[in-house]
């Protein structure tokens, strides 16, 4: 999304709100109703909150009795790991998941650190599936928790053959959507996972507001981390968030009549910017470019280039040098280790994301920004730059 000074390319971070998503909110902040509440403006509030999950549950292909709201994936992915891990048995994951799976993961068997199998990935940042396979043969598996695509390469997940695999073990199987909802596609009759999370300011929404997806039948020891009211049918206790629902539902409406539309279109603007920018800088690397990937995401590579000095040299252009939710570490990406970066070239890396308000005109001045910034970059560094 262009505006009179910055061209908005982290998407991965927030997605700019839709409009229809913004309508939806206001409309709720102009009101007043607890959705808990029996009056007139209660049973509107609970109108609203249900539209949403029918909404939602139209993107996702699967019934509106299969979706609890949350404040986000992180809240999503918790309720999942801890309710899963509850019937006994293995977490098994992988390198590259987010921290919101990966700590909690962590967390939850920190008093029996063996019970939880990290599987890595290869260069392109694919799961090792045969070391994933072998984690399964070793039996007493609660759930893998895979996501279908990664947050800062935009590489994609086929759970199909993981799926196949944990249901011979007996094992759940959780995916963290996040990034992939709202952008590709995604029918759950298809797609046989157990659990889904998946946050709305992803794809248009709010922030502060997401789902979990729990399919019908499956069997989980009932493990509500907030406890109270017992509101989301004794999942997730508190008052709902009517108006960031709402608006999670007008986004996930708008994505679904698009999704087609905008995900051709962004891949073609994702493209673009990758081909110019390997033209005008052509020892760059895109990392994750063999395999499939999110059609609105890239991760650039320049070698010797620290990813902060090229950032803070193209201020007309909002892009990350890793995920936001890392913010402020003083490590590396966990997610560029994993795939056989050096520390270095894993701090000389930008993402890109782009979605549904990206312009051609955008993706042209993003470009020419980032070339300008990586050579001032490398000319400062060898004392070549014009004082």
């Amino acid at each position: 999304m262009a505006g009179d000074t910055v061209v908005y390319l982290d998407y991965n971070a927030t997605a700019p709100m839709r409009p229809e998503a913004v309508e939806a909110a206001l409309a709720v902040f102009r009101n007043v109703g607890n959705a808990s509440s029996m009056h007139h403006p209660g049973r509107s509030a609970s109108t609203r909150v249900e539209s949403a999950r029918n909404h939602l549950a139209d993107l996702l292909g699967c019934s509106a009795k299969e979706i609890f709201f949350t404040s986000g994936a992180t809240e999503a992915n918790n309720l999942a790991l801890h309710a899963a891990y509850a019937r006994g048995g293995h977490i098994v994951t992988t390198s590259v998941e987010h921290p919101a799976v990966l700590e909690t993961a962590r967390a939850i068997t920190a008093e029996a650190p063996e019970t939880l199998t990290v599987v890595p990935v290869d260069s392109d940042g694919e799961v090792n599936l045969p070391s994933l396979f072998a984690a399964l043969d070793g039996g007493d598996v609660a759930v893998v928790s895979v996501m279908i695509a990664n947050n800062e390469t935009g590489v994609l997940t086929d759970l199909n053959p993981i799926i196949e695999a944990a249901r011979a073990a007996g094992a759940l199987v959780h995916t963290d959507a996040t990034q992939y909802v709202g952008r590709l596609p995604l029918d759950l009759n298809e797609l046989d996972v157990d659990l889904l999370s998946l946050s709305a300011h992803k794809f248009g929404g709010p922030q502060g507001v997401g789902a979990l997806f729990l399919r019908r039948g499956t069997s989980l020891p009932y493990r509500p981390i907030l406890v109270g009211g017992g509101h989301e049918r004794g999942w997730r206790a508190g008052t709902l968030n009517v108006a960031g629902i709402a608006g999670l539902g007008a986004a996930a409406e708008a994505a679904r009549q698009r999704l087609a539309v905008e995900a051709e279109r962004s891949c073609k603007l994702r493209d673009a910017l990758e081909a110019a920018i390997v033209t005008a800088v052509p020892d760059c690397r895109i990392n994750g470019a063999h395999g499939a990937r999110l059609p609105g995401v890239t991760s650039v590579t320049f070698p010797g280039v620290p990813a902060d000095a090229v950032l803070a040299s193209m201020p007309e252009v909002a892009a990350s040098d890793g995920s936001a939710c890392s913010s402020g570490a003083q490590t590396p990406s966990h997610v560029l280790l994993a795939m056989g970066l050096s520390r270095e070239d894993a701090d000389s890396t930008v993402r890109f994301s782009l979605g549904y308000a990206t312009t051609e005109q955008d993706i042209e001045k993003a470009a020419a920004a980032v070339t300008r910034a990586v050579h001032q970059v490398r000319a400062v560094m060898s004392g070549t730059a014009s004082p």
